[in-house]
């Protein structure tokens, strides 16, 4: 499959990498909670590691495998572990893999609901250090002996700054630490994770991958660039036969069996084929994105616009270097003074205010006033957040028709 397109994998991903039973195309739903053994000793053996197979669907189920399977494929992993949110995959495994005493760095710039998590980190005993991604130079003055990762967003929501990610790479290759990629604003076939020696990736499956707002989901992959004989936060009891393993067994056992956060396998279907128009669905997205980027750019009752593909700002040419097809599409604006921002998001006909992105609908909210309230004016400033930015999640609608709903809605203001 790997000579073929993206696009021709992932339609068929399914049913050439699974083979699903009687000549289906898309993988049986397992609603089982338990799972049957003639041979008393083959429950054992699945118990113990020795052989692949089901025994408890909060642990696994041929559903989610199924999909595993396939987001490995995605980002030329060697496995991966599913979870019920993309935040349950963020935190288990980081609760996996550190412990009290650890320090790792982290982007300043971090969305929301994750930089709170990093406060949850620290009360657990990790010492964390917050970093300027867009310079490799801001990370390694930040690093210490007892650094174990770096975990980054490849493009920050929603101020969009571009980390530069081959540079980080380089320099947890040379001081052997994790390198950790949130990659849910840039999945694949727009950046290839693989290419940057990151270790391990983590998507919000909800957003781009599933595409239709209607399930949540998570997932980490390990894309095989980090030797885990040399990380010593690996239990002896997960160090098994395969040493390319260790880390994604210890994050199923300690992160998914221990801490629960399970995926329904209804989940993991209706994701798994939202996936399979994922490059059509993001290639209209990074499209809408960049024409409408560059109106409102261009718009005098517009001050800002912060978008990776215009090519005044400040990482375009990391965006350029790193990203494959189109500048994700995701963009946020700040509005001219004189114009009310929850005024303007109620002229808007077209777009919805709601919280979500990578939906097929474009979707608008105010930053300061929701998803970054619990962070506070200096906090947000210091994340480059404007008390009146707006962030756009861009969707697949005719492009035309979108221009035109912020014009009517920017001609509703004055001259």
């Amino acid at each position: 499959m790997s000579k073929q397109g993206f696009t021709t994998r992932q339609v068929h991903a399914d049913r050439l990498l699974n083979h699903p039973e009687h000549g289906a195309i898309h993988t049986g739903t397992t609603n089982s909670v338990l799972f049957a053994f003639e041979d008393v000793q083959g429950l054992i053996d699945v118990f113990q590691g020795k052989q692949a197979g089901h025994v408890y669907s909060r642990s696994s189920s041929g559903s989610v495998v199924a999909l595993q399977t396939m987001l490995s494929e995605l980002e030329s992993g060697i496995g991966g572990v599913c979870f019920a949110t993309g935040m349950a995959a963020i935190s288990s495994t980081f609760l996996s893999l550190l412990k009290a005493g650890d320090h790792i760095i982290v982007s300043q710039y971090l969305f929301g609901n994750t930089r709170c998590l990093m406060d949850t980190l620290c009360d657990l005993g990790i010492q964390i250090s917050f970093a300027d991604v867009t310079s490799v130079e801001e990370v390694k003055a930040v690093y210490q002996p007892n650094t174990r990762m770096v975990f980054t967003e490849t493009v920050a929501n929603p101020v969009t700054q571009v980390a530069d990610v081959r540079a980080i790479g380089q320099f947890c290759a040379e001081k052997n630490v994790l390198f950790i990629l949130d990659n849910t604003m840039t999945p694949p076939p727009l950046f290839s994770a693989q290419e940057t020696g990151a270790s391990l990736v983590v998507t919000s499956l909800t957003k781009y991958v599933s595409g239709h707002g209607n399930v949540l989901g998570g997932v980490v992959v390990d894309l095989g660039n980090y030797d885990w004989q040399s990380y010593p936060n690996i239990s002896d009891g997960y160090k098994v036969a395969d040493t390319t393993q260790w880390g994604l067994t210890q994050i199923k056992k300690k992160g998914l069996r221990d801490m629960g956060a399970t995926l329904a396998p209804g989940s993991a279907h209706a994701i798994a084929t939202g996936l399979e128009t994922l490059a059509l669905r993001m290639a209209r997205n990074c499209h809408n994105a960049m024409e409408l980027a560059t109106f409102l750019h261009n718009h005098p009752k517009v001050a800002h616009v912060y978008y990776p593909g215009l090519a005044d700002h400040p990482q375009h040419f990391i965006a350029r270097d790193i990203l494959d097809n189109g500048y994700g599409a995701i963009l946020s604006l700040d509005l001219a003074e004189d114009i009310d921002v929850r005024e303007f998001l109620n002229a808007l006909a077209l777009v919805i205010s709601a919280t979500h992105l990578g939906d097929n609908r474009t979707l608008a909210l105010p930053v300061a006033s929701t998803i970054f309230f619990e962070n506070g004016p200096q906090e947000r400033a210091k994340m480059g957040i404007s008390e009146g930015m707006i962030r756009l999640s861009i969707g697949i609608e005719d492009t035309q028709d979108l221009i035109a709903d912020f014009a009517q809605a920017l001609d509703q203001f004055g001259n």
